[in-house]
C-alpha cells in the first residue's frame, strides 16, 4: 500500500460520507462538491446513493425539499454548524418528508465550541462529548416532525481538493489572502489608542476579527486532521504576517496534542503569506500547459480551480461555439480515469511543449487501441491536428466511453491552443522580460511611463491590446518585483499619469467587469464619473505600493529580483524557489525570515536556552515530510518548481504542496480588491 497522501486522506472522508449515502437525497455545497470533484468523482456518490434518479442537489436555501418517496437525507457541508448554514438546514428538511437525517461537516466540533464561546476550560473538559451536535440533533427531529425519527450530526475533514500526488488545494478557503499594510489602519480603527498596531510585523491572533481568526480556525482543524492522517507529528513554520497566525494556531491547537504524543512520523509544515511575493502569481513565465488552460478556458461554475471544456466537437451538432451551452461541459479533473488522470499529471509536471506532445501521444495511442483510422503526424502539435484526431471518436459511443477523460483534456488543449488568450500570454512574457531590463537600468518613473502608450480607451483597443484588467496584471507584476523603492518627484508625477489613463479608461468602458465594478464601487459604467473613477485608481495605487513594500520586514528575503550583468540578464527569483533553497541550505544556518511557530512550553524552554547554551533549535529539514502552504494561492508552475527542487535538493523527502487555491493572472487583483478579507462569510 502507498504512502498515506492527500488523495488517501481526501477518499478516506469521502468514503465515510458514501457509507451514509444509500438511497438519499444527498445535499452538497460548493467547496464540498469540488472535494468530491477532485477526490473521487460524482458518479462514485450516485453509485452509493444506489436509486436511477438523480438525488444529488446544491445545498442553498431555495433548493428542491424531499418527496413522500424520499425519506432519507444526507447534507455534506463544508462550514460551521451556525446562524444561516443551520436556518437553510431547516427550511430544507421543513419542506421535506424525511424520516432520517444526516448532517457532515467538514469542521470539527472542538471548533464549533469556540465559535458558540465556549472557554478553552470548559471545552477541554468536554473531551469525548459533542454537546453542539447533540443539540442539531435533537433540532432535526424537531423540525422532521418527529423526536423518534433518526439525526446523526458528525465531522468529516472534507478539507482538500487533490490536484495531484503532490497538490492539493483547500475549496473553502479560496477567499483566504494575506493582509496587506492598509489593513492595518482598518484593524487599529477598532483598537484604541495605546494598542495600535505599528506595522504587520506586530499582527497577532488578538489583532484579527473574529470572523477571520474562526475561518482560521477552522482550517487549522482541516489541516490537524491530515496530519493525524499522515501519521505525524507536526513542527510549524512561517513566512509572513498572516501564515505566523496560522501556524501558531496549529501549533497550540488544543485538540491535536493527544494526537502528537503517539505519532510516529516528524513533518514540517511551513506556511507562506502570497502577497510576499505576486510577482509569481500574476507572471507569464512558468511554460506550464495548465497555468495557460485555466487562464484562457471559462471557469466550471461553483468551482475555484476548474475550467469548462466544450464538449460541441464530438457532437453532431454544426456550429460548436454557438451550441457549446447545449452539451455538458468537460473539465480538468479526471479522479477515476487512470489514463487521463496520468495525462493530467504529466500536464502539471512537464513544460509546454512536452505537455502538448504528451496530449497528442495519448490520443494517438487512445485512437489505434480503438482500430480508428488515425493518421499520424510528427512536427509541431496544432490545435487542428489535435481536434481531427479527437473527432475520430465521435462516431463511436464505445470508444468515446472508454476515453472520455482524455477527449475532455485534449479538447482542452486544443481550445486553449487556439484561444487568443495564448498569443496573449507570448505578448505578456515578452513585455515582463522588458519590464525586468527596464527596471535594472532606470528609476520607477521611467518604468511606468513604459506602460503609459499601453492604456487605451475601449474604442481604441484591438484584440492584441491590453484590457483594463490585464493592465493591472501588469501594475501588480512591477510594483512586486520591484519591492521597495524610493517616492521622488518623477515617481509622483509618472504615477499620477497612469492613474488619470486608468481612470480614463475605466469611465469609457462600455460595461464594467465584475473586477471593475469591485474596484470602482459602480455597478454600471453609466453611474461611473471621472471623480469616482479617479478615487478607485488612488485607492488602487495605495494597494501597490502596499504590494511593494510586502517584503519590508523581511530580513533575508527582501527581494525577488536578480539585476542583471554583462553575462547574464536580469530576471526573477520566486521566493518559494528562495525559501526552499534555504529550508535545505547544506549549512543548516538558523534561518532567519522562516519563523518557527512554538507549541508550548518545551519549545520555549528549547528556544530560550538555545540562545546560551547548544540545544538545536527546530529547523524546517529536520523531517521527512514537508508540507509547504502558500496562504492565497499558488501556481501550476510554482507546484511543480517547489516538487522538483525539494527532490534535486534532498531526495527520499516527501514534499506536499497546499494552498487556498489554483491561481491564474486574473484571481489576484480579484482578491487583492476583494472587500471581505477582514471580514469573511462564514455563513453563521
Amino acid at each position: 500500500m502507498s504512502a498515506p497522501g492527500v488523495l488517501s486522506f481526501t477518499q478516506q472522508g469521502w468514503e465515510q460520507v458514501l457509507a451514509k449515502a444509500k438511497r438519499s437525497v444527498v445535499y452538497l455545497d460548493a467547496a464540498c462538491a469540488e472535494s468530491l470533484h477532485w477526490g473521487c468523482e460524482s458518479p462514485r456518490l450516485l453509485r452509493a446513493v444506489g436509486v436511477p434518479a438523480c438525488h444529488l442537489r446544491e445545498f442553498e436555501p431555495d433548493a428542491l425539499g424531499g418527496g413522500a418517496e424520499q425519506p432519507k437525507a444526507v447534507f455534506v457541508l463544508s462550514g460551521l454548524l451556525k446562524g444561516r448554514i443551520v436556518e437553510t438546514l431547516r427550511d430544507i428538511i421543513r419542506r421535506s418528508h424525511f424520516q432520517y437525517c444526516v448532517v457532515v461537516t467538514a469542521v470539527s466540533h472542538a471548533v464549533h465550541l469556540t465559535a458558540n464561546h465556549v472557554p478553552a476550560a470548559a471545552a477541554a473538559e468536554l473531551e469525548g462529548q459533542q454537546p453542539v451536535f447533540e443539540q442539531l440533533e435533537e433540532k432535526l427531529c424537531e423540525w422532521m416532525g418527529s423526536m423518534n425519527y433518526t439525526a446523526e450530526v458528525l465531522h468529516v475533514p472534507l478539507l482538500l481538493a487533490p490536484a495531484a500526488p503532490h497538490l492539493a488545494l483547500t475549496p473553502a478557503f479560496a477567499s483566504l489572502f494575506p493582509l496587506l499594510p492598509q489593513d492595518v489602519h482598518l484593524l487599529n480603527s477598532a483598537r484604541p489608542d495605546k494598542r495600535r498596531l505599528g506595522s504587520l510585523g506586530e499582527v497577532d491572533a488578538a489583532a484579527l476579527t473574529p470572523e477571520l481568526l474562526l475561518q482560521i480556525r477552522c482550517l487549522v482543524s482541516g489541516l490537524s486532521s491530515l496530519c493525524e492522517h499522515l501519521g505525524v507529528r507536526e513542527e510549524c513554520f512561517a513566512v509572513g504576517s498572516l501564515s505566523r497566525v496560522i501556524a501558531a494556531d496549529l501549533a497550540n491547537y488544543a485538540p491535536a496534542k493527544n494526537r502528537r504524543k503517539t505519532a510516529a512520523g516528524r513533518a514540517s509544515v511551513v506556511f507562506v503569506d502570497r502577497t510576499l511575493d505576486l510577482t509569481g502569481a500574476v507572471g507569464h513565465h512558468g511554460d506550464n500547459l495548465v497555468e495557460k488552460i485555466i487562464s484562457a478556458l471559462p471557469q466550471l461554475p461553483g468551482h475555484t480551480n476548474d475550467v469548462m471544456v466544450n464538449m460541441a466537437e464530438l457532437t453532431a451538432l454544426h456550429d460548436v461555439e454557438e451550441n457549446c451551452n447545449v452539451v455538458a461541459p468537460g473539465c480538468l479533473a479526471q479522479a477515476n480515469d487512470t489514463s487521463a488522470k496520468a495525462l493530467w499529471e504529466a500536464l502539471l509536471n512537464t513544460k509546454h511543449k512536452e505537455a502538448v506532445m504528451e496530449v497528442r501521444r495519448h490520443l494517438v495511442e487512445a485512437a489505434s487501441r480503438e482500430h480508428l483510422p488515425i493518421k499520424m503526424s510528427m512536427g509541431r502539435v496544432t490545435p487542428g491536428q489535435l481536434t481531427s484526431y479527437i473527432q475520430l471518436f465521435r462516431n463511436n459511443l464505445k470508444a468515446l466511453m472508454n476515453h472520455c477523460g482524455l477527449l475532455q483534456l485534449g479538447l482542452a488543449t486544443a481550445q486553449t491552443l487556439k484561444h487568443p488568450q495564448s498569443a496573449k500570454w507570448d505578448n505578456f512574457l515578452a513585455f515582463e522580460r522588458l519590464l525586468l531590463q527596464s527596471i535594472g537600468e532606470s528609476a520607477m518613473a521611467v518604468v511606468l511611463n513604459q506602460l503609459l502608450p499601453l492604456i487605451k480607451p475601449s474604442n481604441q483597443r484591438t484584440n492584441d491590446d491590453y484590457s483594463p484588467e490585464e493592465l493591472l496584471i501588469l501594475l501588480i507584476y512591477v510594483y512586486s518585483v520591484t519591492g521597495e523603492f524610493t517616492v521622488d518627484k518623477d515617481l509622483g508625477e509618472a504615477e499620477e499619469k497612469v492613474k488619470k489613463a486608468l481612470a480614463q479608461v475605466f469611465c469609457e468602458e462600455s460595461e464594467l467587469s465584475p473586477l471593475l465594478q469591485k474596484i470602482t464601487g459602480c455597478d454600471s459604467s453609466i453611474n461611473l464619473t471621472f471623480h469616482k473613477s479617479k478615487i478607485a485608481t488612488d485607492e488602487l495605487f495605495t494597494s501597490l505600493r502596499d504590494i511593494a513594500g510586502a517584503r519590508n520586514l523581511m530580513k533575508q528575503f527582501k527581494s525577488v529580483y536578480v539585476p542583471g550583468n554583462h553575462t547574464h540578464q536580469a530576471s526573477y527569483k520566486p521566493l518559494l524557489k528562495q525559501i526552499v533553497e534555504e529550508i535545505f541550505n547544506p549549512e543548516r544556518p538558523d534561518p532567519v525570515d522562516i519563523e518557527h511557530m512554538s507549541s508550548g512550553l518545551t519549545d520555549l524552554l528549547k528556544t530560550g536556552f538555545s540562545m546560551f547554551m547548544k540545544v538545536s533549535r527546530p529547523h524546517p529539514s529536520d523531517h521527512p515530510v514537508l508540507i509547504l502552504f502558500v496562504v492565497g494561492g499558488v501556481t501550476a508552475s510554482e507546484a511543480k518548481m517547489v516538487k522538483d527542487l525539494v527532490a534535486s535538493l534532498k531526495p527520499g523527502t516527501q514534499v506536499i504542496v497546499l494552498s487556498t487555491r489554483l491561481l491564474k493572472p486574473l484571481n489576484i487583483p480579484e482578491l487583492l480588491f476583494a472587500t471581505d478579507r477582514l471580514h469573511p462569510d462564514l455563513g453563521i
